[in-house]
Formats: structure tokens, sequence, C-alpha cells
């Protein structure tokens, strides 16, 4: 997934990959990792997402290399698992990397 953040993760493909039913990666996932596929997933497009927002990609850009529709699901995403906007994460950081450091 983190190789390829715009694949095809659905639980239907995952579950084809790895030869088993849906319904049994699920429980896989719910109990070995204490989430479902679709929640996994999610924060593996957020970790690849706050990458590329660090490197100095655009919301947009970003957006669209990690396989999201469009900024907005971007971020939903990342209100719901950053508890910030991608917009604000950027400006966050940006203004980060531009203090000296030490300070």
């Amino acid at each position: 997934m983190a190789a390829d953040p715009g694949g095809d993760h659905s639980t239907t493909a995952l579950a084809a990959k790895a030869h088993i039913s849906p319904r049994h990666l699920s429980r896989l996932f719910r109990r070995e990792l204490g989430s479902t596929p679709a929640r996994y997933v999610e924060s593996v497009l957020v970790d690849a997402a706050m990458r590329l927002l660090h490197d100095g990609h655009s919301v947009t850009a970003t957006a669209g290399r990690v396989g999201l529709g469009s900024p907005e699901t971007l971020r939903r995403l990342f209100l719901t698992h950053v508890g910030v906007s991608p917009r604000a994460y950027r400006q966050r950081f940006r203004t980060t990397r531009a203090s000296p450091s030490g300070s």
C-alpha cells in the first residue's frame, strides 16, 4: 500500500491478493490491528499525503498522487486522522522548516 498509495486497496482487492474472502480479511484486520481494512488504508494514505505535503506538493497534487478523488476527500481524511486540514498541516510545516534550528 505504501509503495502504491493510489492503487486499488479496497477490501475486495486486498482479499483477492491474499487469497481469502473479504469477510475473513476484515476479521484478521480487526484481530491483528484492531482496525478495519478501510481504516488502515486511510491511515496509509494520510501518511503518504503527509510526506508529499512535507516535500512541498500542493494539496490538490497530493490528493491526486495518493489516489483520492479530490482535495476535499483529502481534507476530510486529514481532519479525521490528524486533526487539522492538509493546508494547515502544510503551513505549519513550512513555518517550522523556515525557523532557525535550535529555537
